[in-house]
């Protein structure tokens, strides 16, 4: 053997346990968030002692960096192949087949998932700052998929389509798993056609109703608590907003908040809990009034964009259940899947009625999940032209379809 061919079986060893313990990291920062992570935890996943892995990441720090930025790399790639087709249409169903086929590799056992990104703002800098600038390449890279928009509003539409897709490939993983693998291709068709196509029914019109979400709090100090922290785990993850953030946010004492709750975990509970009674309270208003099963999804889909555009109480975004032990994050997830139902009972009433398209409501239910979810990173987006504006655009996203201009040109 010569000595290039030596190096060159070294390098590949070198690369096949790197990635090895990429693969674990991800793992781990998808059950246990970033800062939850251990060196012990992921060389225990790839067999090796804890030393092992030290050798190829000195910090546990570099480690999540790594991680993350083999997401970012992996989404680019995806990208950059979807960019290759001839139109946005093509585009975006394009980068939803790799992501669905990766989904199916994943499920066969020949590729491992990669790390969610839910708490890349809670690195410090420098790595911050260079996974931020990693992801913001990512979102002007999807953004890219429609075009160069020709005006401010275009711009400002395609900047919504890219967010929601984004959001949407993010949360598939969470709902696809109640399918089997042969029923992937139909799922990704069904979901195509919603994001193509959208929800309305051909004349349905944007008219939705604001719902009074407003009442008085039995417990204010509780529901301060809440509030605070469900902003800060939305902009951290569960790992990054710390008690004493908390704490320090609402300028009270560590002791204070455990005079409201008991542990972290019972407050993500809490949070999570507070949100999807507001979610179901909305539903459940729309559904009392005399209204089409159109407008009633409208007015609460609006009614729920307000509530996270005003930041006042926003919602828990669901990319907090990575941390969350499990027998407590399957119980989130149940209640969402049940609001998710809800939606899709809705959807279905609307397209006996008339007023809804025919599409397959789970599925188009989900993908309202992920829209209203995710909504909160897009409150600075919001804030630079009015509020009604705003929601109707990022609504139409999914109500009208991913290509249709109907709210750039109003």
């Amino acid at each position: 053997m010569t000595a290039d061919e030596s190096v060159e079986i070294g390098t590949k060893r070198f690369r096949a346990k790197r990635d090895a313990i990429l693969a674990a990291a991800a793992e781990a920062i998808n059950e246990q968030s970033a800062k939850g992570m251990t060196f012990a935890d992921v060389a225990r996943r790839v067999g090796l002692n804890t030393t092992s892995v030290t050798y190829y990441f000195k910090r546990k720090e570099d480690l999540a960096a790594a991680a993350f930025e083999n997401t970012l790399d992996r989404l680019m790639d995806m990208l950059e192949d979807a960019l290759r087709a001839d139109t946005p249409r093509a585009r975006v169903a394009r980068y939803l087949q790799l992501n669905m086929e990766r989904l199916e590799r994943i499920d066969r056992g020949e590729e491992t998932a990669f790390a969610v990104l839910s708490d890349l703002r809670a690195t410090e800098d420098p790595i911050r700052s260079r996974l931020m600038a990693g992801w913001q390449k990512v979102f002007r890279t999807t953004r890219a998929l429609w075009g160069d928009p020709s005006t401010r509003l275009m711009k400002d539409l395609t900047s919504a389509r890219a967010h929601v897709l984004l959001e949407n490939t993010f949360w598939l993983p969470i709902w696809i798993q109640r399918y089997d693998a042969d029923q992937y291709p139909r799922v990704e068709a069904r979901l195509m056609d919603v994001f193509a196509n959208g929800i309305a029914a051909s004349g349905a019109r944007w008219t939705p109703t604001i719902l009074d979400l407003s009442h008085d709090e039995r417990e204010p100090g509780r529901a301060a608590f809440l509030l605070a922290a469900t902003r800060l785990i939305n902009e951290l993850g569960y790992r990054g907003a710390s008690v004493q953030r908390i704490a320090s946010e609402l300028n009270v004492t560590k002791g204070s908040f455990y005079h409201h709750l008991d542990a972290k975990d019972e407050l993500v509970t809490a949070c999570y809990r507070r949100s999807f009674d507001t979610i179901s309270e909305a539903q459940v208003l729309a559904d009392a009034r005399d209204d089409s099963y159109w407008q009633r999804l409208a007015s609460t889909v609006a009614t729920l964009l307000d509530v996270q555009f005003a930041e006042a109480a926003p919602l828990l975004r669901t990319t907090a259940l990575s941390g969350l032990p499990a027998g407590v994050r399957d119980a989130m997830v149940d209640r969402s899947n049940r609001i998710a139902r809800r939606y899709a009972g809705t959807i279905m009433d609307g397209v006996a009625e008339g007023s809804c398209r025919p599409v397959d409501a789970l599925v188009a239910a989900q993908a309202l999940m992920a829209l209203q979810n995710a909504a909160f990173d897009m409150r600075k987006w919001a804030g630079t032209m009015p509020r009604d504006r705003a929601v109707a655009m990022y609504a139409s996203t999914l109500l009208y379809g991913l290509f249709d201009d109907r709210m750039a040109a109003a």
